[in-house]
């Protein structure tokens, strides 16, 4: 029943998107231009895509003079946020991060470009949408049947790091490799794909020395190893514990590390730079076939994840906001993205990881006010933002801005295509 529950959302949803790019943009579709690889990326004024020139500059003064309060030094600034949590040290890599940074692109176009693009820096959560597409791959490739299937039936045993697993494994430290399991415990054994793609497993153990409930820990201590586990697929939870497992599953299907199969499938075809790097942890590394690879992270909420320029951040929002279809080749399939940006059932406005959905809330209110309602954002903290508008056919790469001026931003962006269109409608 959830399955075809969820079938019909995303059947709902893909013809909302269809119908609204039909009605807004006639034509688009039929003949998108992409960038080629490396810098021949073609260059448009905002007229020439239908912006006003003067609500453009309005929008990259805006993200200019809106940098984070965030300290640039990326360690320096998890000593004082997420490393003051139970366990909370790096144990990724860290960088010191350049200033704003970001792009307008309408119709495949570049509009603007503000700071350095092609600076590699951290991105944090966007890395999640990295990560739920390489199981969109794997999905794709028939090496996970059913996103409702239980993660149990695909995951062997693992030797991961003294202490890892699931609560009650027993574990006597006799030699080693010490393979231990992850999805064995009567709560463990219900987590579907679906689940953790959703954030909604509520899985209990611990991974890479961080348990699952030292990430943004509750104000109650007593209730951390205590308390009694939400049913899986009920209960909505940002949690990187989980995405790392889910990271580690992943590469368990494919039997390759994920950085391998993001490039040959995705970042390689769609032309980005050679600069970009999924990183892991220092103690992630497990044994594959007789190979040590390292298991990536989800995200920087311990260091690591990914580190990306903004214009590969860019054409990866290009990637999201065709659906999968890059020039002549479909890279991973419109379903997976029907599925991707379908609301999920806990989280009205959370698709698969890192899918921001824009839909309206029970009141009434969206995520960002200025944005239609089928647009998301892959977001991570700094805040790192590409913004994917189907309706307006936009990419908007916002880096180092705080969280509470997105909109502002998105208001100003959107704001310049009215602007123009009002006037080419005044001039006619």
């Amino acid at each position: 029943m959830q399955g075809m529950i969820r079938a019909r959302h995303g059947a709902l949803w893909a013809g909302l998107l269809a119908v609204s790019a039909a009605a807004v943009l006639p034509g688009v579709a039929a003949a998108q231009y992409l960038p080629a690889r490396g810098d021949a990326w073609e260059t448009r004024t905002p007229e020439q895509v239908g912006m006003s020139a003067a609500g453009v500059q309005a929008a990259v003064d805006y993200a200019l003079e809106h940098e984070t309060s965030q300290a640039r030094d990326r360690e320096f600034q998890h000593s004082r946020s997420f490393g003051r949590e139970p366990l909370g040290e790096g144990i990724g890599p860290f960088n010191v991060r350049g200033g704003p940074a970001g792009m307008i692109v309408r119709h495949g176009y570049i509009v603007a470009e503000w700071g350095d693009t092609k600076r590699v820096d951290m991105t944090y959560s966007v890395t999640k949408s990295f990560l739920s597409t390489s199981v969109g791959l794997a999905w794709d490739e028939g090496l996970i049947g059913s996103l409702d299937d239980t993660v149990r039936e695909y995951m062997a045993p693992v030797d991961v790091p003294p202490g890892d697993g699931e609560p009650g494994v027993d574990r006597i430290g006799f030699g080693k490799p010490d393979p231990t399991t992850m999805f064995e415990s009567e709560h463990n054994r219900t987590i579907t794909w679906d689940d953790l793609l959703r954030q909604t497993s509520d899985w209990e153990g611990t991974l890479w020395g961080k348990p699952d409930w030292a990430d943004r820990p509750s104000g109650d201590p007593s209730t951390w190893m205590t308390r009694e586990r939400h049913p899986s697929g009920t209960v909505y939870e940002y949690n990187d514990t989980r995405v790392n497992l889910l990271a580690l599953a992943a590469m368990s299907v494919f039997r390759r590390p994920l950085p391998e199969v993001l490039h040959e499938r995705v970042m390689g075809p769609i032309g980005a730079s050679p600069t970009w790097r999924w990183n892991g942890y220092e103690n992630s590394w497990v044994t594959i076939d007789g190979r040590r690879v390292q298991s990536v992270s989800g995200g920087g909420h311990w260091g690591g994840g990914m580190f990306i320029s903004a214009r590969d951040q860019a054409r990866f929002g290009l990637f999201t906001l065709r659906r999968g279809t890059w020039g002549d080749r479909q890279l991973l399939s419109e379903e997976w993205f029907d599925l991707a940006t379908t609301p999920g059932p806990a989280n009205g406005s959370y698709g698969f990881m890192n899918f921001m959905l824009n839909v309206a809330d029970e009141e009434g209110d969206k995520r960002y006010p200025s944005a239609p309602a089928e647009a998301w954002a892959h977001l991570g903290n700094g805040t790192n933002m590409i913004y994917c508008d189907p309706v307006n056919d936009l990419v908007v790469v916002a880096r180092w801005i705080p969280g509470g001026a997105i909109d502002g931003l998105l208001d100003l962006v959107i704001g310049s295509i009215d602007d123009a269109a009002a006037t080419s409608s005044g001039s006619r």
